[in-house]
C-alpha cells in the first residue's frame, strides 16, 4: 500500500484480530499492578507511527503517518492471535487509528484488556466466499477534525 494521507478515505481489505491481553506479572511469578491498584496487562507488541511522527525517520521505512506494528513478543498474546510484524493499525476497539498521535495510540491499546483490530496487511489476496462475495473488504472513512463524523463512518462487524 502507498502511503495514506491522514483524513483521505482509506479502501483496502482490513484484517480482524481480537487480542486478548494477559495479566504482567514479576520476576517472581506475582501479579503486576497500575499505579491506581488496577491489574496490569499485557500485549506484546510495539508500535511505530502516528500522525504526530515523520515517516522518513522511521527506521522500517514506513510510507505514511500510519500506527505500525514494529515488534511482537515471542509467545505473547501478540503473537498467538496472528497479528504480524508491520502490520498497519486501522482500528482498535472502533477508534480509528489513522487520525492518532503516537500516545494517543499508545492510550487506546493499553485502556482495554481485550483489542478488537483490524489491520491492513501487505500483500493479502481478495478473499473469495463461494457465490463470489467479498469478505473482509471494508470502506474505511477516517474521521475529519473537530469530533464530526463523516456521511459514512465504518460500520465492519467482523464475525469472531
Amino acid at each position: 500500500m502507498a502511503g495514506h494521507t491522514a483524513g483521505e478515505p482509506l479502501e483496502c481489505y482490513s484484517i480482524p484480530i481480537v487480542l486478548e491481553k494477559e495479566q504482567d506479572i514479576d520476576q517472581h511469578g506475582n501479579p503486576m499492578r497500575e499505579p491506581d491498584g488496577k491489574p496490569r496487562y499485557r500485549c506484546g507488541f510495539r508500535i511505530g507511527g502516528g500522525i504526530d511522527q515523520d515517516p522518513s525517520q522511521s527506521p522500517q521505512g514506513y510510507p505514511d503517518k500510519g500506527v505500525y506494528v514494529t515488534y511482537i513478543h515471542d509467545n505473547s498474546p501478540a503473537s498467538r492471535c496472528g497479528l504480524q510484524l508491520h502490520d498497519k493499525i486501522l482500528q482498535v476497539n472502533g477508534k480509528d487509528f489513522t487520525l492518532v498521535t503516537h500516545k494517543q495510540a499508545v492510550d487506546s491499546i493499553r485502556k482495554k484488556p481485550v483489542l478488537k483490530m483490524l489491520v491492513y496487511r501487505k500483500g493479502v489476496p481478495p478473499l473469495q466466499k463461494p457465490g463470489n462475495q467479498m469478505v473482509g473488504h471494508t470502506q474505511f472513512q477516517a474521521y475529519p477534525h473537530h469530533g464530526q463524523q463523516p456521511a459514512y463512518a465504518p460500520q465492519y462487524q467482523p464475525q469472531y
